[in-house]
């Protein structure tokens, strides 16, 4: 039953057009009690009265007048409130600081060819890498996110290869981590004014996945193995993996760096919310 006290968490927002040429908002909802899901409808004269960062992912609101289905899981919104904002992303100076430590990575990097690479990669693109999210929902999605995901893969996966018995090639290893998500710079886009991320359109017309992306550019660069880690990084065909995991006999760097992606996606949702806890 519906109830105005109801705290809910934004999971995602997106802006279309109606038949009739006006725009429609698109709002899903989960109610903080039970985790079910509220998916909700707001026609264009609801939408003109709200700021769009209220509708960022993460935020906290309430439903203070809207009509339900029976099952109460759709509505049409015609007021809300907000409760809380989420965390919007890395201020200015935090960015400088987590790009300076990213790039430093980058020298310890032996292979002349890889260092060079990378350094006129990420100083080419330095603008766009100090703002990207990691993703629209599922982790690391703020501003500056796909800067920390990176380099909480590059710290993971260094102290790792000091313990393994395995003998890493460290450079291939660094490099597969700054790069396999280089991809995202250009599959999303974030507001920097209120924080919301959506798909970059004009990057799926070009590119399947951030993965291809990255796989493609090492491949052209000659870095085959590092470009066969980005390849199978996310693991699992279904999951976006253009080598799934199944398959036998693949080199144990292939796993390693699924490993260390996923360890820092599972925690990057965690940390956020433990930042938001502390008011950061």
């Amino acid at each position: 039953m519906f109830s105005t006290d109801a705290e809910y968490e934004v999971v995602t927002f997106s802006i279309g057009d109606t038949k009739a040429g006006t725009k429609m908002g698109k709002l899903q909802l989960k109610d903080l009690s039970d985790e079910s899901v509220l998916n909700c409808i707001l026609w264009e004269e609801t939408l003109n009265r709200y700021d769009s960062k209220v509708f960022r992912t993460g935020n906290i609101v309430k439903i203070v007048s809207a009509s339900f289905n029976e099952k109460y899981n759709n509505c049409l919104v015609s007021t809300l409130s907000l409760v809380k904002e989420a965390k919007m992303g890395l201020e200015e100076h935090e960015r400088e600081k987590i790009y300076s430590d990213l790039v430093s990575y980058i020298d310890k990097i032996q292979n002349a060819d890889l260092n060079k690479f990378l350094t006129t990669y990420f100083i080419e693109h330095k603008d766009k890498i100090k703002v990207a999210p990691a993703a629209k929902l599922m982790h690391h999605n703020y501003i500056g996110g796909l800067m920390v995901h990176t380099l909480e893969c590059l710290k993971y996966a260094e102290e790792n290869m000091k313990i393994s018995e395995y003998r890493f090639n460290s450079d291939n290893i660094l490099a597969a981590c700054m790069l396999h998500d280089i991809g995202k710079i250009f599959e999303y886009t974030i507001d920097l004014e209120t924080g919301l991320i959506d798909y970059d359109e004009n990057f799926r017309k070009e590119w399947l996945t951030h993965s291809q992306y990255g796989f493609s550019i090492c491949m052209t660069q000659g870095f085959n193995k590092v470009a066969k880690m980005i390849a199978a990084h996310h693991g699992r065909s279904d999951w976006g993996a253009i080598i799934d995991l199944d398959q036998k006999d693949l080199e144990p760097e292939l796993y390693f760096i699924h490993l260390v992606d996923n360890l820092s996606a599972k925690f990057g949702k965690i940390n956020v919310k433990l930042l938001e806890e502390k008011g950061v």
